[in-house]
């Protein structure tokens, strides 16, 4: 399959979507299925991977009622309180949806940037393992290193690093990020997200400014642990989904058929054990 590895949908009236602001601009609004099915139709996407967008279980429970809904929501990535007592039993309970394939935390937006190697988080990432469940980590460049801590501690559990750990694209800043990606692709067995670039990057972007970051991240974690996620509506505030969609094939077109289509949707399946 054609995986669209990583999207959201939002309704404002939730009320929980706390960075969602009028500020926004064009993304302040409700996105629905209705809105991302034809962009689907038109690329060839045959499924996708539906990430949270709020700290809260009530839109976990949402996003669930819309994979039961939509067969085309092949897995949804949700959201737990890691750090309360009862954290692994909310992880069990979710876990018996068939499409639950994974939690994340708002890392980007905790101010502590240790936050993760707390040790009140140990057992719910003990429980997501115990689910077969992965564990997305929705990183900047200053949580590489103890992202790396984390998965010493943790070596059996299954992490997608979401956007690529949002590169300074925009100020062409490159060294210590890619120095710590590099890292973590040669000592981890994590996979990565291509995806949420293009809002990374200035304005006017071009195909030229994202190809330095790709191409550091097919050295490191190969056309074997990269997936492809279009990052929408978000990526909307600086492309539109098919022009994302022809720069990521202008940027992977240098790797055989297989390898492209391994990263287009091969390597979600395997990443979030994807239902058909």
């Amino acid at each position: 399959m054609k995986i669209d590895a990583h999207q959201h949908f939002w309704a404002l009236a939730r009320g929980d979507y706390g960075w969602l602001t009028p500020a926004l601009g064009a993304i302040h609004r409700d996105f629905t299925p209705d809105d991302l099915t034809p962009l689907l139709s038109a690329a060839g996407i045959d499924g996708t991977v539906l990430v949270q967008a709020a700290p809260t279980v009530a839109e976990t429970e949402y996003l669930l009622s819309l994979a039961d809904e939509n067969a085309f929501i092949k897995g949804v990535v949700g959201w737990v309180d890691l750090e309360t007592a009862d954290a692994p039993a909310q992880i069990s309970a979710l876990a018996a949806h068939p499409a639950f394939v994974g939690l994340r935390p708002m890392i980007q937006d905790i101010a502590d940037p240790l936050w993760m190697l707390g040790d009140t988080l140990t057992p719910a990432f003990e429980a997501l393992q115990l689910a077969d469940l992965t564990f997305d980590a929705l990183t900047l460049p200053e949580h590489l290193k103890p992202l790396r801590t984390l998965l010493a501690r943790h070596p059996d559990m299954r992490v997608v690093i979401d956007h690529g750990s949002k590169p300074l694209i925009k100020d062409a800043i490159i060294r210590d990020w890619a120095d710590d990606m590099a890292v973590l692709a040669r000592e981890t067995n994590a996979w990565c997200k291509l995806s949420g670039l293009v809002t990374e990057a200035k304005a006017d972007w071009s195909l030229e400014d994202l190809r330095p970051y790709v191409d550091h991240l097919l050295d490191g974690f190969g056309p074997s642990r990269l997936i492809w996620g279009s990052d929408w509506p978000v990526c909307t505030l600086a492309s539109t989904y098919d022009r994302w969609l022809e720069t990521t094939d202008a940027l992977l077109s240098q790797l055989s058929h297989a390898e492209r289509q391994a990263i287009m949707g091969g390597n979600a399946t395997r990443a979030y054990s994807l239902r058909d």
